[in-house]
């Protein structure tokens, strides 16, 4: 059953547009920033920074879905919080397809600190089993893809606390999700390495 935006249990938080080391709200969150590594489509490091961070009041949604999945046996891991403008700049230029890497735009998703990349893991930071690795640029990534029965299951619960933690998915990324307040969130640039 779809969950109607008056189920969500984060509903009360109330934007706050100032940032925050997501590891400050839930030590439990694994942080495993994929383009501060060369494990990502570019084979290069993007970020130079290791710390995820997001506005506070997405982060404070993020730390209520994080209390709800441990309670089921499960942590979060991030892919991907707060991207600088520059940093989206250099993903476009390797792959300028709006479908999977966006225009740059200072006041969207992650360049406001308010999307996250992410997938699940059992409480010893073991991925779950989803349909595709991150950054898959194939039908593979998309929401409606086929996936075997521990594939679903595994998508379902990641989608239905997160919808129930107030966000809300793009359809052709199974890992992304983005705040549902987004819009009461100007653009701004910050350094990462200052929250470290």
């Amino acid at each position: 059953m779809p969950i109607e935006p008056s189920m969500t249990v984060a509903k009360s938080i109330a934007p706050d547009g100032d940032f925050i080391n997501l590891q400050k709200i839930d030590d439990s969150i694994i942080v495993d920033l994929k383009y501060a590594t060369e494990d990502n489509f570019t084979g290069q490091v993007i970020y130079q920074f290791q710390t995820a961070v997001a506005r506070v009041g997405t982060a404070r949604k993020l730390g209520i879905a994080a209390q709800l999945f441990k309670a089921q046996g499960y942590r979060i891991k991030i892919w991907d919080a707060y991207r600088p403008t520059v940093a989206q700049q250099r993903l476009y230029d390797v792959y300028p397809d709006d479908t999977w890497v966006a225009t740059p735009n200072p006041n969207y998703s992650h360049e406001k600190g308010v999307t996250f990349d992410m997938t699940l893991t059992d409480l010893d930071g073991h991925e779950l089993n989803m349909q595709s690795g991150f950054d898959d640029f194939s039908d593979r990534a998309k929401r409606n893809y086929h996936r075997t029965p521990e594939q679903e299951r595994n998508y379902q619960l990641l989608n239905t606390i997160m919808t129930k933690a107030d966000f809300h998915g793009y359809e052709n990324e199974w890992w992304d999700f983005m705040d549902n307040d987004a819009d009461a969130y100007g653009p701004s640039q910050v350094d990462p390495n200052d929250y470290r």
